[in-house]
């Protein structure tokens, strides 16, 4: 007699909920997506943080804190990759698993799509699978370089591309140069119908982090000892900074000249220098930018011991930090600008794309905000390529939370469930399996 067949196991359907996570080294952009429904993504800071009183907090609780000065940090991520999965888990706990959780999850009934930097280590990857799906258990899972998700916006939109009335965009982009400058570093990375050229993605490792580090060591030089004050001086970066279009003349005209000597645009401040108002945390939680006053700053250098302000004035530091992404020698690191990396990048690629590519460049990350940023990437770009190229630089609404909208649309797409990897699946094929399948992407 035969044996009886066993019936086959048909896989449990697609969960309802998605948590979409862009596990960014400075915050992590968090939200839901549902069949009906959108979240807006929450910023959480991706740290474990203690101030000076020795008191804790953990990611969104740093909220609480009421004095930042001489706040140490905790991180999880460095130089873009999760490395310390003890603090990340008890941030994951504390945001979304916890029953006063912020964002409250059952994991068993919830996908998670998660962000990755490019050309992870194949260890840190299944570190990170096995924590998914061993540690917190969740559903359904797919892990995808941050950048490829940005493919599934409308680029034209961004691009502002002239159009029908009507026009569907179509998901994913067609073709896209995606530049990404965060926290920890910045990439270049070609896409083609939502899939990365793995071999032309460029890396340059300047971000935000070492900005904020190399504005820490001039402030301390030429102001007040800045050095445990991280918190406040990466606040003064974002809202004084600004990329110059013209590098040489704005440092002419912020030169105070030799020998004692004092030159006119020195003493005006020649539209350049601003006053940053250190905060004091008790009348004042954040700094101020204002107009650099020459009267009143020698009013304040005679006054000094009686004013209730701490004021810096920024010079050349407000465009010559920034100007380490377009020109890292500056401070010897030895890696080639933005613009340069994207000739690499596109050096590797058949020149038939070049066009596509080049009409079509977005960036996103927190250094794109950056006042001129976008301007000067472009001017840079169209110096280096052939003149018959069109070259288009633009950046989206929102360039911090743009990975995590991209992924989100990702979330409510077709493809999501040929790319996403199931409990079932990983614990009856194994982790290697997993890992083959995500590397795969759309061509698995």
């Amino acid at each position: 007699m035969a044996p009886a067949r066993k019936s086959k196991t048909h896989p449990p359907p697609p969960p309802s909920r998605t948590l979409v996570l862009d596990n960014g080294a400075s915050t992590i952009k968090a939200g839901y997506v549902a069949e009906d429904a959108v979240d807006e993504p929450r910023l959480i800071p991706n740290c474990i943080a203690r101030d000076r009183n020795k008191k804790v907090y953990v990611a969104s609780d740093l909220d609480k804190c009421i004095d930042l000065s001489e706040v140490a940090f905790r991180r999880p991520v460095e130089k873009g990759f999760v490395v310390n999965w003890e603090a990340e888990k008890e941030i994951w706990e504390h945001e979304f698993l916890h029953d006063k959780a912020p964002q409250p999850c059952d994991p068993s009934e919830t996908r998670l799509i998660l962000s990755e930097p490019s050309n992870s280590l194949p260890v840190l990857q299944t570190n990170c699978d096995q924590m998914v799906f061993e540690e917190f258990g969740f559903a359904s899972y797919y892990r995808g370089i941050g950048p490829s998700f940005n493919a599934y916006h409308d680029v034209q939109g961004i691009l502002r591309t002239p159009r029908d009335p009507g026009t569907v965009a179509q998901l994913p982009a067609e073709i896209l140069l995606l530049v990404d400058t965060g926290y920890s570093h910045t990439t270049i990375t070609p896409i083609l119908q939502g899939r990365p050229f793995h071999s032309a993605i460029r890396r340059l490792d300047v971000g935000g982090k070492l900005l904020t580090n190399y504005l820490t060591r001039l402030l301390s030089l030429r102001h007040y000892d800045m050095r445990n004050e991280t918190y406040i001086v990466n606040e003064m970066k974002e809202a004084a900074c600004y990329v110059s279009l013209d590098f040489k003349q704005d440092l002419d005209r912020a030169w105070k000249g030799t020998r004692g000597e004092r030159r006119d645009t020195y003493l005006s401040g020649a539209g350049i220098a601003k006053d940053y108002v250190l905060p004091d945390f008790h009348t004042r939680t954040k700094g101020i930018v204002r107009e650099y006053d020459p009267q009143r700053a020698s009013r304040a250098r005679k006054l000094v011991s009686e004013s209730s302000e701490d004021v810096l004035t920024l010079r050349n530091e407000r465009f010559t930090v920034p100007e380490l992404l377009f020109h890292p020698s500056d401070i010897g690191v030895r890696q080639p600008g933005i613009a340069d990396l994207v000739m690499q990048s596109l050096r590797v690629l058949p020149i038939g794309l070049w066009p596509g590519l080049l009409a079509n460049i977005v960036v996103v990350g927190g250094n794109s905000l950056f006042e001129g940023f976008v301007e000067r990437l472009q001017k840079e770009i169209v110096q280096l390529v052939p003149d018959e190229c069109f070259v288009r630089v633009a950046r989206p609404t929102n360039p911090i939370t743009s990975t995590w909208s991209g992924a989100a649309n990702l979330a409510k797409h077709q493809h999501i469930n040929s790319l996403s990897v199931t409990k079932q699946e990983y614990e009856e094929h194994g982790a290697a399996w997993a890992a083959r399948k995500f590397s795969a992407g759309l061509d698995s």
